[in-house]
């Protein structure tokens, strides 16, 4: 049975691989110019930017940070922008080598991992290396947007009063989120806060909010990997040890691999999808970083019994 469910899940995640291309937050002539890499920091760095600079996303909405490409011509002109935004803590793989070019040539670079306090991953192939989904943390967020505003603010041009007024309206609005989602979670009891997903992507959430991370579909951190037959054997162990009756799918991912290890393993849970790596387009359900925290906060506290 097992060696079914990895032959099916294989496939799928071999066919998962999303190529993006560029998106431009802002318009004009004559601004400065700043490069962001995921759509996620692209939406808050837009929201500090203002009018005071054009930014310009390199990933598209429901793409896979992990996979994503783009052109030879975007690539060149990395290096010509500004400031050049990134992820980093390994996220963008199928970018670095374009981001480490740039920085080679001089660019002006700002990785928002850089001014974080990281966290391991606790299991898996990459246990023990940095974890880069910070954002589900909304504290560590704001970490970085702190970090952000003098970043922008010295770039030639620009208002720095602007950028301040931008960033403190945006703090207020971290610091809202970060109440609902305390007292959503609060509602969940101890023993139902288990989380099981694609791959790993909740450990700052869980570590923020009291959660246990029981396992992942793909047991590393990152959506390229594949699971083993020993892998999901222990998974599923995990799954009915800890009595979980909802596993959480990745909106960049397909949720059919969570619904076949569902499937083929004969377990009885729900599949609830989340937008954990990836904003989607306008009107989409999750068009910005706020409204995809509050859509999945509202998700994982329902399909958890609070």
């Amino acid at each position: 049975m097992i060696r079914r469910v990895l032959a099916a899940l294989t496939v799928l995640v071999a066919f998962g691989t999303v190529l993006a291309g560029c998106a431009v937050a802002g318009a004009g002539p004559g601004r400065p110019q700043v490069v962001v890499t995921t759509n996620i920091l692209g939406d808050v760095v837009s929201r500090l930017a203002g009018e005071e600079a054009e930014v310009t996303t390199l990933m598209k909405p429901n793409a896979d940070p992990h996979s994503f490409e783009i052109s030879a011509q975007q690539a060149a002109r990395l290096a010509a922008a500004d400031l050049l935004i990134s992820n980093g803590l390994g996220l963008e793989e199928g970018l670095q080598q374009h981001l480490d070019r740039a920085a080679e040539a001089g660019a002006r670079m700002f990785v928002a991992g850089d001014r974080i306090d990281t966290l391991p991953y606790a299991e898996g192939d990459a246990r023990g290396t940095p974890d880069p989904h910070f954002w589900t943390d909304p504290a560590r967020m704001r970490d970085v947007v702190d970090a952000l505003e003098p970043a922008l603010s010295g770039i030639d041009g620009v208002d720095r009063a602007a950028i301040r007024a931008n960033a403190d309206a945006y703090r207020e609005e971290l610091a809202a989120l970060d109440a609902e989602m305390t007292t959503a979670f609060a509602a969940i009891p101890p023993e139902k806060r288990a989380l099981v997903t694609n791959h790993h992507v909740f450990g700052y959430l869980a570590d923020r909010f009291g959660f246990r991370v029981i396992g992942a579909v793909i047991p590393g951190g990152t959506t390229l990997a594949a699971p083993s037959a020993a892998d999901l054997r222990d998974l599923v162990a995990a799954i009915e040890a800890a009595g979980v009756h909802t596993l959480f799918a990745e909106s960049s991912q397909p949720d059919r691999l969570v619904r076949v290890l569902a499937e083929e393993a004969e377990l009885r849970v729900d599949v609830v999808e989340l937008y954990t790596e990836s904003l989607t387009a306008p009107g989409g359900g999750a068009d910005s970083y706020l409204t995809m925290m509050r859509a999945n906060t509202a998700r994982i506290a329902q399909g958890l019994g609070a």
